[in-house]
């Protein structure tokens, strides 16, 4: 495994879009928190990232999440503890995450239309790829939960 890098300090100018892109999603989304924790910790957990898995569950249990549906999450098609708005942003993460092997159906379009905007859609992608980005970053160099 490589040894962990400063991507911050060694290439500041690099890292500044996706920092750009996190104050995007902070102030000009109206997703709301819990949905948008929901993005990052599946991703995560599809992704194998104990870094962003570690932050991204803490932070959701600070918006009063429970314990049980952050455990369930993985299995979020076998329980009914997800709204089905809920269920159609994770079907959407496990498709964009895992793109080179599904492909994003027009149906998965059709369901997120009954709950988010055209531009909600489009921040929920963003959301998505900004997220598979950190995740790949952190496993890359070797960002350990401590």
């Amino acid at each position: 495994m490589i040894k962990k890098i400063d991507t911050f300090k060694v290439a500041p100018k690099g890292m500044k879009p996706l920092l750009d892109m996190e104050a995007y999603l902070a102030k000009e989304t109206t997703i709301e928190p819990l949905v948008k924790e929901l993005i990052k910790i599946r991703a995560s957990q599809i992704n194998g990232c104990a870094y962003c898995l570690n932050m991204h569950t803490t932070d959701t249990l600070k918006l009063g999440e429970t314990a049980q549906r952050i455990f369930l999450l993985n299995a979020w098609q076998e329980t009914n503890l997800f709204t089905d708005k809920e269920k159609a942003v994770l079907e959407l993460v496990e498709k964009v995450t895992l793109i080179a092997d599904f492909e994003v159906e027009e149906d998965i379009y059709d369901n997120l239309k009954q709950y988010f905007d055209e531009k909600e859609i489009v921040d929920l992608v963003l959301y998505i790829a900004t997220i598979n980005a950190w995740n790949r970053l952190n496993i890359v160099f070797n960002n350990l939960v401590v």
